[in-house]
């Protein structure tokens, strides 16, 4: 996309979406048993509609978690309590769990990696250290230098807005607000940058009663006045580019927006990856992150992906990186590392390739050291994969996320320099 003209949309939920609860459902579920046994096999997916949650999946711990109070503490955090839960209270809902353990064919190849089954292999290493792959897959990772964080401008955007709107309604500034909503933002682009704000779609869930005015059209007046005001003008505040007269804003264009959550819509773990990654921006390879422990590649490999391309572009090496990674079910190294600078490397992307390989660990038992994945949980006062299920696992600076370090670029920066060619470009 460099040197095009086009519009970008990207677009976010709130954590009161009905899949956005699956998803941080089935992350708490994560959280409680890493902190109870680091070595958890987890694979939680959940479902909810109007007044029932259902959790199944493969789990093998040695400890017991109460899943149901795990399910119920959630949806409440969430705010699905009382009169306004509308059909989904956390109190009165049926949770349901189908829970099995990890099969022991996928297990023997995650317990020991194919080359450390080979006879003529190292034995040295330890067990954890020889870990394959909890699956096969493809894995991508992104960054840009369109914004500090190192992501594309769009979903930026669009989680900011999605947060504000959610913080306004948890702290009380806005009390008709209901836990789902949505935002959307199309960013113009000139020559491959960004330039304008098109777009800008917010659509919130609310009361069907606003300080004792059920008129839907004076409803709708309040809430679009109320949330320019404490949303969008708040989150542009601080941003080099602001909407501008010609900038569309759609506020609740539905109308009315009272049915919502898991009674307007059942919710399902992992059905919002795009919202989770990159906004649509960069490839993905189709697999979910939630409620998996760091032996899924599917998680922790995305994780690494988006570590080895962030350093990347901030090492200057490139203004925008993709990187994908290829994993089989029981091998521990990957089977391909693929590298796209989008013409905008300073050095080939063969050679960044070869950087990548030489100066990353991207085994399952690496990215988990590298991170310290299991741990992470424990660290955080028992709950971290639940914060990440919401609002996106990358570009995060609300919270420390590993992956998001650029702790390696210096080392990327100082061995490119070494080739004379490339250090008056750099």
């Amino acid at each position: 996309m460099t040197g095009r003209n086009f519009l970008f949309t990207s677009e976010s939920v709130t954590e009161g979406h009905p899949d956005k609860v699956c998803d941080q459902i089935s992350d708490a579920i994560l959280d409680e048993f890493l902190t109870k046994d680091n070595t958890s096999r987890v694979a939680a997916e959940t479902t909810v509609t109007t007044g029932m949650a259902l959790v199944c999946g493969e789990i093998t711990a040695d400890c017991y978690v109460d899943i149901p109070q795990v399910v119920r503490n959630t949806i409440r955090n969430i705010g699905y309590t009382g009169s306004s839960s509308g059909g989904f209270d956390a109190d009165t809902c049926a949770v349901l769990t189908s829970i099995d353990e990890q099969s022991t064919d996928i297990g023997q190849g995650v317990n020991k990696a194919l080359e450390s089954r080979n006879e003529n292999s190292d034995t040295s290493t330890t067990e954890t250290e020889n870990i394959g792959a909890g699956d096969q897959g493809i894995m991508f990772g992104f960054a840009c230098n369109e914004t500090p964080e190192l992501m594309p401008l769009p979903i930026s955007l669009a989680h900011k807005l999605a947060y504000r709107l959610s913080q306004i309604r948890k702290q009380g500034l806005v009390k008709y607000l209901r836990p789902d909503g949505k935002s959307q933002v199309t960013v113009e682009y000139k020559d491959g940058k960004p330039y304008r704000i098109h777009t800008i779609l917010l659509s919130t869930q609310h009361d069907p009663e606003i300080n004792g005015i059920s008129d839907n059209s004076k409803l709708q007046e309040i809430i679009k006045n109320d949330l320019k005001r404490l949303v969008i003008d708040y989150v542009f505040a601080n941003e080099s580019i602001k909407p501008d007269s010609d900038t569309i804003i759609l506020i609740n264009p539905s109308g009315r927006f009272v049915i919502g959550g898991p009674q307007g819509d059942s919710g399902l773990t992992g059905r919002k990856i795009i919202v989770d990654t990159y906004g649509g921006y960069s490839r993905h390879g189709g697999g979910a992150f939630s409620g998996k422990d760091p032996t899924k590649v599917d998680r922790s490999a995305a994780y690494a992906s988006r570590y080895v391309a962030k350093n990347i572009v901030a090492s200057g090496l490139a203004e925008k990186c993709e990187i994908e990674l290829s994993y089989a079910i029981g091998v521990a190294e990957p089977l391909s590392i693929f590298v796209d600078t989008f013409g905008t490397g300073k050095i080939s992307d063969e050679e960044i390739s070869k950087l990548v390989s030489e100066n990353f660990n991207l085994t399952p038992a690496g990215i988990i050291k590298q991170f310290d994945l299991r741990n992470l949980p424990a660290k955080n006062g028992g709950k971290f994969y639940q914060l990440l299920a919401a609002y996106g696992h990358m570009g995060r600076t609300d919270i420390d996320v590993p992956w998001e370090h650029t702790d390696k670029a210096e080392l990327l920066r100082s061995l490119a320099q070494n080739d004379s060619k490339v250090l008056s470009l750099l």
